[in-house]
């Protein structure tokens, strides 16, 4: 079993460490809002670390005025500075204190447009990155009973899983950052045709992306709602999942699906306020929260794998594909039989796989000759965050 150092925050363990990103190198860490950042990084010891809030009004006006102030902010040799793509001036500060006065930080961010448009290098390689995501299966289950339905409806921001009012969390969540804020940065020009496209994009959560029908559906033009979906990865509200595209037997689709980054935002936007079970909802958010996993997952591990999924243009699918050695697919169905191969079964002929998975809520495990494995969803977890699938470092 894997074991790593953990912190906590939000009264859970965290997988993520800022204390070993500062043993080794500075670093960026970004993640959406409300994923825990600030909270994670608090923890760290006073004593050691100057902590640089970029939120706070004071801070960010005299710093926003004059970036060569920085240096009169830090008094140590280990540096927190919370939101740097709000003044990312202040990068070319960080590069010069990390080369004359050895100094480290952990940058956070929840928006790599904004450090884009700064126009500044991201330091040259003397940061590495890490990521933070919501709270993961492997996170809650080691310190409660993890509640699946809970989860799949108000999905893995701290505050929505482990409060007591989610639903009204996530409207704010929704109104106040995913519109308003985003909207204060000058990203967005008109709120209404922003609204309508977030609506439009929830509908198409899960799905492959299809400019065209978003843009009916929003009434907005195609070219628009490409900037708004490269508006939601540059803020790190959705991601595109790459298709597997080395298929030789069946032609691969070439065409990225499209994914929030949390489940709970997408019930929020869509306005859905319980799931059902047996229905096209519930198993689309049931294969959401096994994508949460995998990226976290690989993302912690510091595993180079890609994710992709698989589709040919005969409409063969498999879900989710790791590296080249591992193809997933995803049922939320209790009982699944030898019909649900059918994907699997297909990209089985285009070469060898170390594993062929089928994950569900079935409790029967079982392995079939031609290798495919029949794997309970929370068995498939145990033995993702255990390292079974791919090396943590």
């Amino acid at each position: 079993m894997i074991i790593h150092e953990t912190v906590k925050v939000y009264h859970m363990e965290r997988y993520q460490n800022p204390a070993l990103f500062l043993k080794k190198k500075s670093h960026f860490l970004f993640g959406p809002r409300g994923t825990g950042k600030s909270y994670l990084l608090r923890t760290l010891d006073p004593q050691k670390v100057d902590y640089i809030d970029l939120l706070r009004s004071k801070t960010y006006l005299d710093l926003q005025r004059n970036p060569s102030q920085l240096e009169s902010y830090i008094t140590k040799k280990l540096v927190v500075i919370d939101e740097i793509q709000r003044i990312p001036e202040l990068l070319n500060e960080v590069h010069r204190l990390i080369e004359e006065r050895s100094i480290r930080f952990v940058l956070t961010g929840s928006s790599a447009r904004k450090l884009r448009k700064g126009g500044v290098n991201l330091l040259a390689g003397r940061a590495y990155r890490a990521e933070l995501f919501g709270l993961s299966w492997h996170e809650i289950s080691r310190e409660q009973t993890f509640d699946l339905d809970k989860y799949l409806l108000y999905g893995g921001l701290p505050t929505a899983y482990l409060e007591s009012d989610p639903e009204e969390y996530l409207y704010a969540y929704t109104e106040t950052y995913l519109r308003e804020e985003i909207q204060a940065e000058a990203f967005v020009k008109k709120l209404a045709n922003y609204d309508r496209f977030l609506h439009a994009a929830a509908l198409s959560n899960a799905e492959m992306i299809n400019f065209t029908k978003v843009a009916s559906d929003a009434q907005l033009s195609p070219n628009t709602v490409r900037d708004y979906f490269v508006l939601l990865e540059d803020t790190l509200i959705a991601q595109l999942l790459p298709p597997w595209t080395k298929s030789r037997k069946r032609k691969a689709i070439q065409t990225a699906k499209f994914y929030f980054f949390d489940v709970g935002i997408v019930h929020s936007l869509k306005n859905i306020d319980r799931l059902n079970r047996n229905t096209d909802a519930f198993g689309k958010a049931f294969e959401h929260f096994i994508y949460s996993e995998l990226r976290a997952s690989l993302s912690y591990a510091r595993n180079r794998k890609t994710l992709c999924y698989w589709r040919s243009t005969s409409n063969m699918e498999v879900d989710f594909v790791i590296g080249d050695n591992i193809a997933i697919e995803v049922k939320a169905s209790s009982r699944v039989t030898q019909r649900d191969h059918k994907g699997l079964k297909a990209l089985q002929e285009e070469k060898q796989w170390e594993k062929l998975l089928l994950v569900s809520q079935d409790e029967t495990a079982k392995i079939f000759p031609s290798g495919i494995q029949h794997i309970h969803w929370e068995r498939f977890l145990e033995n993702l965050w255990n390292g079974e699938y791919f090396k943590f470092k």
